[in-house]
Order: structure tokens, then C-alpha cells, then sequence
């Protein structure tokens, strides 16, 4: 399954404002990620169409999760910034051509379409297993104790 690169964005985004005491803004977060500033505004303007981060304005203005890290999935995420359609979308190319199945033979999916189903399905559940609050633990475990803190600690410095 293909996914945007602005999957990975939201996904690191969420992640560090877990870490957040106060909003933080679009333009703070892109800076950490040296990524584009625009770009990075249109995942989080889908994050907050999909009602998982709330956009705070104001001068202290920024973005908030909207609900705690461990009820946020990957899912979520990945739905919010690609959509919800399938990746695999059957013709019924089986129905074409010289020898096509007539379609009264066609009363249930095709094997490459129930294989596709099923991939999907399990790729699916497995976004929807893991969570934000998973994400951040796993930061904690690779980059050692305290380093979401101190990304907490540079998100709320001077500057933003």
C-alpha cells in the first residue's frame, strides 16, 4: 500500500505534540522537521478536518491533539491525510475481452480480488492497532529516556 509523504508528517507531528505543553504552530513544526511550511499546513489542515488535532488561535495559537495519544490510531491518521478508499479497486477485467466470464458468472469476487480484500483488511487492522502513544513510547525506547521531553523543552523556547 502506497502511502502520501504527508502520512509521515502527520504521524510525526502527532507524535511530538504529545511532548507539547502549550499549542504549538504549523510553522514551529515544520522547523523541527525541516520540511516545507505550506506542505506541512496541509497535513495538519486535514488532521483538523479529520477532528484529530484542534487549531488554537491566537498569539500562543498552534495545534493540540484533540483527544489523548492512546485513543489516536494510525488509521486515523492515514485516513485523515489519504482518504478512506480502498487501494485496490476491482474492473471486473474478467468480464473483458475475447473470452470474458459472462457476467451472471461473476456472483461473487474474483481470487485477486478477495486477495486484495484480505491484504487491505490486515493492513487495516494493523494501522488501527497501533497508536500515537505507541509511536511516542517507541521514541522514548530508540532515541533513549527523555527525548520527547526535550523536544517539549525546544517546542516551547523563544522563537517559535
Amino acid at each position: 500500500m502506497k502511502m502520501s509523504g504527508g502520512v509521515e508528517w502527520a504521524l510525526h507531528c502527532c507524535v511530538v505534540l504529545t511532548a507539547a505543553s502549550e499549542p504549538v504552530p504549523a510553522a514551529r513544526l515544520a522547523q523541527l522537521h525541516d520540511v516545507s511550511p505550506s506542505y506541512l499546513a496541509k497535513q495538519m489542515q486535514a488532521l483538523s478536518r479529520a477532528g484529530l488535532v484542534q487549531s488554537v488561535q491566537g498569539k500562543t495559537g498552534g495545534y493540540v491533539l484533540t483527544r489523548g495519544a492512546e485513543e489516536i490510531t494510525l488509521l486515523d491518521v492515514v485516513q485523515a491525510v489519504d482518504g478512506t478508499s480502498p487501494a485496490f479497486v476491482c474492473t471486473e477485467i474478467r468480464q473483458r475481452g475475447p473470452l470474458a466470464t459472462p457476467p451472471e458468472s461473476c456472483t461473487k469476487p474474483c481470487g485477486i480480488a478477495r486477495a486484495m480484500a484480505a491484504a487491505e483488511g490486515a493492513w487495516r487492522a494493523s494501522l488501527k492497532a497501533t497508536t500515537i502513544a505507541d509511536l511516542a513510547g517507541s521514541v522514548e525506547r530508540d532515541n533513549g529516556p527523555g527525548a520527547l521531553a526535550g523536544v517539549g523543552s525546544w517546542l516551547s523556547e523563544p522563537g517559535a
